[in-house]
């Protein structure tokens, strides 16, 4: 046997690229506890604090898709140990930083490294023999929200009993410890793609994606019909055809669209983005309604620790349903997995309608949630997989990737409108009503019901993946089948 031959210990590399995922997934949330502090512990402005979380979001977007291309190129194992430097670099900053633009330049260098998620699904196929690989890729898919529920009541307490640097520096020796046990136990991963990077692909994506997100995530700050907020998101209406135009006539693209309009392709990234949405909307709503005051009649007067510690049984419900999701896309195809996931999701929210009124109700909310996400996003790379070339696995892996981020960006942006504009007062002050609450529970229900509508349009066999050619546009065509 050859002695990079990927069978040879199937569960290290399994529980190495699950652990890479969570801790990736964990810089999402470490400064979530912070955020109300930041002003006074950087000296700065609330406003100019909150480029703090923008800042790995904006990063991990652009940064997705290129990981996932030079993981093609250079191979995964490789990209895997780039993107842990970062994720390094970006702690040690953030654990050092005085002032807010350091700690905005270490949250950006975070968010590069969470294109550890994608690369290591697609791994897999290289790495696995095929009878695992279906549960391996439904673990790897769960550590993300596996990654961001721990995350919050973890930071929650060092942010009450030490020092915030201790969070960044205890971040910083985990990405040391993920880098070393991707360098011993994950094997060689050759490349499986030829040519280079399309720089001015990149570039294109890169800058659509910046003013699409900073005008989504940013226009209930700077008022949605600002110039500012308007032009960004014109930008994006442009640049995104644009970009488009280039990747179908370059040879080498960045993403090639041709395989993600492909029917398979394209309805498992529009449901990825509406699950992306339904996941993020419960744990905005059920975080704020933990720690609003009772005496607003709905709040529940919860500490920020007790609220994640709340909250923590969701992410691992994620991983506790990973295997049965696993068996059921074995036995029934990915496909079912997904429509099943997102009915589960819906299936939460409307049970909201009656348990919304206490802490217990909230968790049984958050658990039937984090199931429906836990399944759908276990099924989601294996469609993915199943439709692309193996030259392209971990750039199509990477794209999926970004869509479910549109779907968390869009779904804060819509939650943050319904609350703003639903409230109450309380002595002086105004906040977010229960009947905001609510609608917005039936927002992310209806999200949901609306992927399980998507899903249907998703062909019941997995596709075979289509021949992989590089003759762009105006040459002789692709292969379709």
């Amino acid at each position: 046997m050859d002695d990079s031959a990927p069978a040879v210990r199937p569960g290290g590399i399994v529980g190495v690229l699950a652990v890479a995922g969570i801790v990736a997934a964990l810089m999402q949330t470490l400064v979530v506890p912070f955020i109300g502090e930041m002003p006074r512990l950087l000296h700065t402005t609330a406003s100019n604090a909150s480029w703090v979380v923008t800042a790995t979001l904006l990063a991990g977007a652009v940064s997705i898709p290129v990981t996932g291309r030079l993981g093609d190129l250079l191979g995964k194992r490789t990209m895997l140990l780039a993107c842990a430097a970062p994720l390094i670099a970006g702690s040690v900053v953030c654990a050092l930083a005085g002032s807010v633009i350091p700690m905005i330049i270490g949250r950006g260098l975070q968010g590069l490294g969470m294109g550890m998620v994608p690369l290591g699904i697609s791994a897999l196929r290289e790495l696995l023999p095929p009878e695992r690989l279906g549960s391996a890729i439904a673990l790897i898919s769960a550590s993300m929200g596996i990654g961001g529920a721990l995350g919050m009541p973890i930071a929650a307490a060092v942010a009450e009993h030490a020092s915030w640097r201790v969070l960044f520096w205890g971040s910083s020796a985990l990405s040391v410890l993920i880098a070393v046990l991707i360098w011993r136990l994950v094997p060689p991963t050759p490349p499986q793609a030829r040519g280079r990077l399309d720089v001015p692909g990149a570039l294109g994506l890169g800058t659509a994606l910046v003013c699409l997100l900073l005008g989504v995530s940013k226009g209930a700050d700077w008022g949605w019909a600002s110039a500012t907020t308007l032009g960004l998101l014109a930008a994006a209406a442009v640049l995104l055809p644009a970009w488009a135009w280039w990747e179908l006539r370059t040879a080498e693209p960045l993403v090639d669209l041709r395989v993600t309009v492909r029917r398979q392709v394209l309805f498992t990234n529009l449901a990825s983005v509406l699950v992306g949405c339904a996941m993020y909307a419960q744990a905005l709503i059920v975080m704020q309604l933990l720690q609003l005051p009772g005496a607003t009649g709905y709040g529940l007067g919860q500490s920020m620790l007790a609220a994640g510690l709340w909250m923590a049984p969701s992410g691992l419900t994620m991983m506790a349903v990973s295997p049965l999701g696993a068996k059921l896309s074995a036995a029934a195809g990915p496909k079912v997995t997904l429509g099943a996931g997102s009915l589960v999701i819906a299936l939460g929210y409307g049970s909201s309608t009656v348990l919304m009124g206490s802490t217990w109700g909230l968790l049984v909310i958050t658990v039937i949630c984090n199931a429906g996400v836990g399944l759908a996003y276990g099924a989601m790379p294996a469609l993915i997989m199943s439709a692309v070339p193996a030259s392209e696995t971990a750039s199509a892996n990477g794209f999926n990737t970004l869509m479910r981020s549109i779907g968390t960006t869009v779904s804060a942006a819509v939650v943050g409108v319904v609350l703003a504009e639903m409230t109450t007062s309380m002595g002086g002050h105004v906040l977010p009503s229960e009947a905001g609450f609510r609608a917005s529970m039936l927002f992310g229900c209806g999200v949901a019901l609306l992927a399980a509508a998507v899903t249907l349009a998703i062909p019941g066999r997995p596709a075979r993946p289509p021949a992989k050619h590089a003759a762009p546009a105006g040459r002789p065509a692709r292969s379709a089948a």
